[in-house]
């Protein structure tokens, strides 16, 4: 497909509320599986989607993140709006949320002062949408993350639009009319095929919308998720934590993250739900970022993801 037009529509600077670090973002990116992000070792961050919402017309959008003075420096590329990319970026980075009180967790809590130290400036680093955090969370179930990631990329590659960011071809994953349409893909099952054109339908039906979710109650929300096929409660709590970017939730359904706490609180053994959930009442109203923490150290403790070793899936729920 051809690019879009060269050059950018658009300059923004987002101020954070609360220690923030681009470097940060970008390390996490480059570690971060799905995104299958290559930096060219500098700060700046290259980004590509659709822009997010039924009214954006699934059009191509592009940004240049630059790190300036504390600030964070977005020049918007492609069909959308300035002010739709300059939006999804701010949620993307996580930087829509008031960060200011993060650093009394780190006081309250000092293994998570630790992390705070290990991990300067960090904040989650969201999937482009909702939509696509479904996405992934469909591709990836009961496969190594590794190989989820290849399939996750071709599909944008083949099947997904190009925009051009500072004079460089991005792709953006399909939109959910692509996948309502798709008939087959390598690597994906039947069943898989099914659960995505749903996924595509359900899109279009404006269900997975970031402001959407995060206006609902989180069990409210997590309940609509799981109405979806394919979308069970690990996949759910992914949805809203990761793509519409709630800020204060605990992933009970995620099992790496008992295995991070015991290894960052010395534990014999990860806690149980009742012990996880005392625990984390110390990190309000940060739980999903002290949680990103602490997966972020696993994985650099354990490498379990980078050498393919763990499955992106969890449980039949998800099946």
């Amino acid at each position: 497909m051809a690019a879009e037009a060269l050059g950018s529509t658009g300059r923004f600077e987002l101020k954070p509320s609360g220690p923030y670090s681009l470097a940060s973002s970008v390390r996490f990116l480059e570690g971060f599986a799905p995104a299958r992000y290559e930096g060219d070792g500098s700060d700046r961050l290259r980004l590509a989607f659709l822009a997010d919402g039924l009214d954006r017309g699934e059009r191509a959008a592009g940004a240049l993140v630059d790190p300036e003075d504390g600030r964070a420096v977005v020049r918007t590329y492609g069909e959308a709006s300035p002010e739709t990319v300059r939006d999804q970026v701010e949620r993307i980075l996580s930087l829509d949320t008031d960060g200011s009180g993060f650093p009394e967790v780190g006081r309250r809590d000092p293994v998570v002062g630790q992390l705070q130290e290990r991990y300067p400036g960090l904040r989650p680093v969201l999937f482009h949408s909702p939509y696509e955090a479904a996405a992934w969370a469909i591709i990836g179930n009961r496969i190594r993350i590794v190989q989820a990631a290849r399939i996750k990329a071709r599909m944008a590659e083949k099947l997904g639009k190009v925009v051009e960011v500072d004079g460089k071809e991005e792709y953006t994953f399909p939109g959910p009319s692509s996948l309502l349409a798709l008939g087959s893909f390598p690597g994906l099952s039947e069943r898989k095929v099914g659960y995505l054109r749903a996924l595509g339908r359900a899109a279009l039906e404006g269900r997975l919308e970031a402001a959407y979710l995060r206006t609902l109650p989180v069990a409210e929300a997590l309940a609509r998720l799981k109405e979806l096929p394919g979308i069970g409660d690990f996949s759910a709590e992914l949805v809203l934590l990761r793509g519409a970017g709630a800020p204060d939730r605990l992933p009970v359904h995620e099992a790496r993250l008992g295995r991070a706490v015991a290894m960052a609180y010395g534990l014999t053994e990860p806690p149980t739900a009742e012990e996880l959930a005392e625990i984390s009442e110390l990190w309000r109203p940060y739980r999903t970022w002290v949680t990103l923490h602490l997966r972020t150290m696993l994985e650099d403790e354990m490498g379990e993801i980078a050498s393919g070793s763990r499955s992106s899936g969890s449980g039949a729920a998800d099946a």
